[in-house]
């Protein structure tokens, strides 16, 4: 992830207590916490980008980060961030509605509204929750479980959700700023309006149970109407859903539902006799949630033979692999999902991964080759950095070893063995050298975050 990360706002922070999760893993589970999937996000990346396009944001600048949650929610926060919940692609039928959404929420952050957001927080003397939330910017980096585990307590969830509460003026106006940008990428805003009318109906429900989208954004009869004129007036009203777009949809939901969901679900969403592809693909993925390998990769093979060139399934079948002590196997799968989608970080860091698993030198040196991809994409990344200090230290490179350790306390915000391992490596690294000049920053900034982290 980008190395600005080290400077999320005070409200970046305030937005992942109020989303009270703790980390999981780099790949959907059960747990509440933050998901890191490659295609996912990826098909995220191609609804949104003709949106912030149109909407004058660079998508390179803004990070969409999912949060494993049941719950229909979607908000933004200062530093272009935008947040989205599962439980809002799994509850979607079409990528209309999810599109409308993110077309919503990108009226937020063109329009500034987050920055009412940051006057109120430093108002509010947040420091604290700051402090509490360090750990969870360095999972957020990492994709690591141990590099959180703060969560906000209920007085602090109530205050932080009133912080990121958007008046009404601003959520009509991200209302009209949504059907602009879905006009200007030739689509109705049917899929916005069916979003909030699945939103109205929650309107008589306790506080508690409403949906938290509703309780930030708040809903009147006029945004409805609005939304009705728009679809009623629109050029696009009568063309039909992108057939494309519903297809990724489609895998997503079943990706999602494979994962997240218990198998009894799984089996009444897909039965046996839907033999869609994402039918298929979501009884492999709970197959495999539950233990039961070897059907799992019977499932995934057929649809690997069916989809040569799908990297994401050679992904599956190497994690499934992989994660049953079945590392050889799963090498020519990741090394096939990498040589198919050879842009993707997160493919060169599971390849990687397995490499350093097989203990091999010449899978040693491929692995750091792969681990540069990453940190490159994701200077903040603590797994990579972790991989690169162990395949660093077998190859007897103790400079690049130190550095590396120094990379990674430093991504998960131990600042004093951060230091200690950069001045470590500029003992070992030529004076001058880039790396001696790296661990010389690296010292530097582990240094002033611990002298503020012991000040408070």
């Amino acid at each position: 992830m980008p190395a600005t990360l080290r400077k999320t706002s005070l409200i970046g922070v305030c937005a992942l207590l109020l989303a009270a999760i703790v980390l999981v893993s780099g790949k959907p589970a059960k747990a509440q916490g933050l998901i890191r999937d490659t295609e996912i996000e990826h098909i995220i990346k191609i609804y949104s980008t003709p949106i912030f396009q149109s909407a004058g944001l660079s998508p390179n600048a803004i990070r969409v980060f999912l949060i494993n949650n049941r719950q229909l929610n979607a908000f933004v926060t200062p530093g272009q961030r935008m947040f989205i919940h599962t439980g809002l692609l799994q509850s979607s039928d079409t990528a209309e509605q999810v599109i409308g959404v993110i077309a919503h929420e990108s009226g937020h952050l063109a329009g500034g509204h987050t920055v009412r957001i940051i006057d109120e927080s430093r108002e509010a003397g947040l420091k604290a929750l700051a402090a509490d939330a360090l750990g969870i910017i360095a999972a957020l980096a990492s994709g690591q479980p141990g590099a959180a585990g703060a969560i906000s307590s209920a007085g602090r969830d109530v205050a932080l959700r009133d912080l990121l509460s958007y008046s009404r003026t601003q959520e009509s106006a991200a209302d009209q700023a949504a059907v602009s940008y879905l006009k200007s990428v030739e689509m109705s805003p049917r899929g916005i309006l069916e979003f909030m009318q699945i939103i109205s109906n929650q309107e008589a429900l306790l506080g508690a149970n409403q949906d938290p989208y509703l309780r930030t954004h708040p809903l009147t009869r006029d945004r409805l109407t609005f939304l009705e004129q728009q679809l009623a007036n629109s050029p696009y009203r009568d063309r039909p859903p992108d057939p494309r777009l519903q297809a990724l949809h489609e895998r997503m939901r079943a990706k999602l539902i494979g994962f997240l969901e218990p198998a009894r679900q799984v089996k009444r969403t897909y039965p046996q006799d839907d033999q869609s592809l994402p039918a298929q693909y979501a009884r492999a993925i709970s197959a495999y949630r539950n233990g039961q390998i070897d059907e799992a990769l019977a499932g995934i093979g057929r649809l690997i033979e069916e989809n040569p060139n799908d990297p994401y399934f050679y992904e599956l079948r190497g994690q499934i692999l992989y994660e049953n002590q079945r590392a050889p196997e799963a090498l020519p799968d990741y090394t096939k999902a990498v040589e198919l989608l050879p842009r993707e970080p997160l493919l060169h860091l599971a390849l990687a991964r397995v490499q350093i698993a097989l203990n091999q030198p010449e899978l040693d040196e491929a692995a750091l080759e792969n681990l540069s991809i990453v940190v490159t994409r994701e200077r903040e990344n603590s797994e990579a950095w972790r991989l690169s200090s162990i395949a660093n230290s077998r190859l007897g490179r103790t400079g690049e070893t130190a550095i590396s350790t120094a990379e990674w306390h430093l991504a998960r915000r131990n600042w004093r063995e951060s230091l200690a391992h950069a001045e470590r490596a500029q003992r070992l690294l030529p004076e001058g050298s880039s790396g001696w000049l790296r661990a010389l920053d690296i010292a530097g900034i582990a240094e002033r975050n611990a002298r503020r982290q012991e000040r408070r």
